[in-house]
């Protein structure tokens, strides 16, 4: 139906009232909304960063096929390029948001040289991450059912390689992509954390890693466990500083487990029951539980 001379007028009104108030809002958000548009990394193109290293490293289930045995390095090299070309794109337009004004291309290619020369060792840990989740899991039939399927060893991939992004301080990148796992998976590993060989996240969902967490090798996460702060309302005052737990070698903490605090260690061998609430330190070779609620059926 056309608009009549009323709803006209109202629609008019409507529009210059939101402008105005957005105008406002333009100007008071104390950070950049109105201007000359950001050239910030781009989402997709980190997403297909990610697939890439998904065929390098495990061309079985993602790369082309076709390949024999003699096409290894081929495949490799090929798989490399593309990562390396997206990636270094990807890294000049985060260095240019954080620094405007200069030409960053060349320090691009030096992070995105030391950062291909890191492939291997992720590659390396990773395959140590999916022997810990068949060995952990005896509902796992193969640890190509892991690589293929299971959302914590996903959530896990993706935070290897964004992890050697944020030691490189790249802005942004290392975080879109953890935030990509995190959206696909329920898992929110932050790319600062620091975590060990043979890590296993069991079912996953709900589980958070804070950036200052410290996790040693063969440590075991189910569902809902939380490694957090003990003072988010400091907001940006905690910034640089040691937050979130140290979790020891051979640790197991049980699901919906809250453990907070920068200086809260959990001790080698430890097992955190679930829905405990812990902002001390447990000593090696502890068993941690919660009394069991009175059970009352009618």
């Amino acid at each position: 139906m056309p608009y009549n001379k009323d709803s006209q007028a109202e629609r008019r009104r409507s529009i210059e009232e939101a402008t105005r108030a957005i105008e406002v809002n333009y100007t008071n958000a104390g950070f950049t909304v109105w201007g000359d548009s950001l050239s910030l990394p781009d989402r997709k193109k980190i997403i297909e960063i990610l697939s890439d290293f998904q065929s390098l490293f495990f061309p079985a289930f993602y790369g082309v096929r076709g390949y024999s045995d003699t096409d290894m390095s081929e495949f490799a090299q090929t798989c490399l390029r593309s990562i390396y070309d997206k990636t270094r794109a990807e890294i000049a337009l985060a260095l240019a948001f954080r620094e405007r004004d200069k030409d960053h291309r060349a320090e691009a290619g030096r992070l995105t040289s030391l950062f291909i020369e890191k492939a291997p060792e992720i590659q390396r840990r990773l395959m140590l991450d999916a022997q810990a989740h068949f060995e952990g899991d005896p509902a796992a039939k193969s640890i190509e059912e892991v690589i293929f399927s299971y959302p914590g060893f996903y959530a896990i991939f993706v935070y290897r390689i964004a992890h050697e992004l944020y030691t490189l301080d790249v802005p942004f990148v290392p975080r879109i992509m953890t935030e990509c796992a995190h959206a696909k998976t329920g898992i929110d590993i932050n790319p600062g954390a620091e975590i060990g060989n043979y890590f296993f996240i069991d079912h996953g969902t709900g589980v958070v890693i804070g950036e200052t967490t410290k996790i040693g090798d063969h440590v075991k996460l189910y569902q809902g466990v939380t490694l957090g702060a003990l003072s988010p309302r400091k907001g940006q005052k905690l910034s640089g500083l040691k937050r979130h737990p140290t979790v020891k070698d051979n640790a197991t903490i049980y699901s919906g487990a809250t453990i907070l605090g920068g200086e809260t260690v959990i001790g080698e061998n430890a097992v955190i029951g679930g829905n405990s609430f812990i902002t001390e330190s447990v000593p090696d070779n502890a068993r941690v539980s919660i009394k069991t609620p009175e059970l009352i059926i009618k």
